[in-house]
């Protein structure tokens, strides 16, 4: 059985949010501890910086270069939510790079799937602005690096952080290589993520959202990955699946409302790994998104981590109805022009 490959570094704790700012240093030092035994089965692989060309595959040149300023300043604050220090944009290419060196890593065999322990997170960064915590969209990053470097057609990103991938959304949304699915609380910051936003032009169908009330959790959260999710991701046949893994949605996170837990999380990665096998020989990368309540990303990447280890991809048993269902029929319907559902 392939390894699984994990990306963390010491050097993800170099950004500095400041006092009191929730996406903090801790968020990766609580990982680092988690995984300083490295479990059989795990590979560590070491990160690197992305160039300012990888970076442009989803970012204006321009933004590349006002985000390397910074290393200039002793503060900056792109917005009310997004500081940065003058190790911040080192940190953030070693974010999307760390992402790029796992991979490569699949790619080429090394590792069978695997998951990026980075920081800051990335899905809400657009292509020429910083938002929600977010420098650079690493996700986004990495799934044109998997188009342009390895030539792939087919990337399935799936979205399960408690607030809407904006950027990601933005980014592909003319786009039909990309594949964006999301869940998330809705409305909620950042207001993105209706479930009639479903792409533009050529990429209109390849966008599907799945905007959650509070209170929403695990079997929710199940039945729209059998009724909607699975589905659609079976016809798209990706040949990559990426997972913007937030675990912000868990019941224990201050910042919302949601109330996934650990087997929510679970059974998620699970149905992924399935989709990855059936169509994309296995491959599946995870990335670290938001996530404030420490014991809740310690624990929801520990079971995340078992699943991937694990590598059989068992079945994952349909969701009976639930209070996601009137959604759910809703969400099918709009999409109905697009998929089979």
């Amino acid at each position: 059985m392939a390894e699984t490959g994990i990306v963390i570094d010491p050097r993800y704790l170099d950004h500095d949010t400041g006092r009191g700012h929730p996406e903090r240093r801790e968020r990766i030092a609580v990982l680092l501890d988690l995984l300083d035994s490295h479990p059989p089965g795990l590979r560590s692989l070491p990160p690197r910086l992305a160039t300012p060309d990888e970076l442009a595959l989803v970012h204006d040149g321009a933004y590349v270069e006002d985000v390397a300023a910074t290393q200039h300043l002793p503060r900056y604050a792109f917005d009310a939510d997004t500081p940065a220090c003058p190790k911040s944009y080192e940190t953030a290419r070693l974010a999307a790079g760390g992402f790029l060196a796992l991979l490569d890593a699949i790619m080429t065999g090394q590792v069978g799937n695997g998951f990026a322990f980075v920081r800051p997170p990335g899905h809400h960064a657009e292509r020429n602005r910083a938002m929600g915590f977010c420098l650079f969209n690493n996700v986004a990053v990495g799934a044109e690096y998997l188009r342009r470097v390895h030539k792939l057609s087919r990337v399935l990103i799936v979205d399960w952080d408690l607030h809407h991938g904006n950027g990601t959304q933005h980014i592909f949304e003319r786009d039909p290589g990309v594949l964006y699915v999301s869940t998330h609380q809705y409305p909620y910051y950042p207001g993105t993520g209706n479930f009639d936003e479903v792409g533009r032009g050529d990429g209109e169908g390849y966008t599907v959202n799945l905007p959650f009330p509070a209170g929403f959790g695990d079997a929710e959260f199940a039945e729209a990955f059998t009724t909607v999710v699975e589905p659609i991701a079976h016809q798209f046949a990706p040949e990559f699946v990426l997972i913007s893994a937030g675990f912000d949605a868990h019941a224990r996170d201050p910042l919302g409302g949601l109330e996934v837990t650990e087997a929510g999380f679970d059974r998620m990665a699970r149905s992924l790994l399935r989709i990855a096998q059936q169509h994309a020989g296995g491959r599946c990368a995870a990335i670290l998104e938001g996530g404030y309540d420490l014991t809740a990303i310690r624990n929801s990447s520990a079971v995340v981590l078992d699943e991937l280890r694990a590598g059989t991809a068992a079945a994952v048993e349909p969701a009976p109805a639930s209070r996601a269902a009137p959604l759910l029929e809703r969400v099918r319907r709009t999409q109905s022009n697009h998929w089979k559902l």
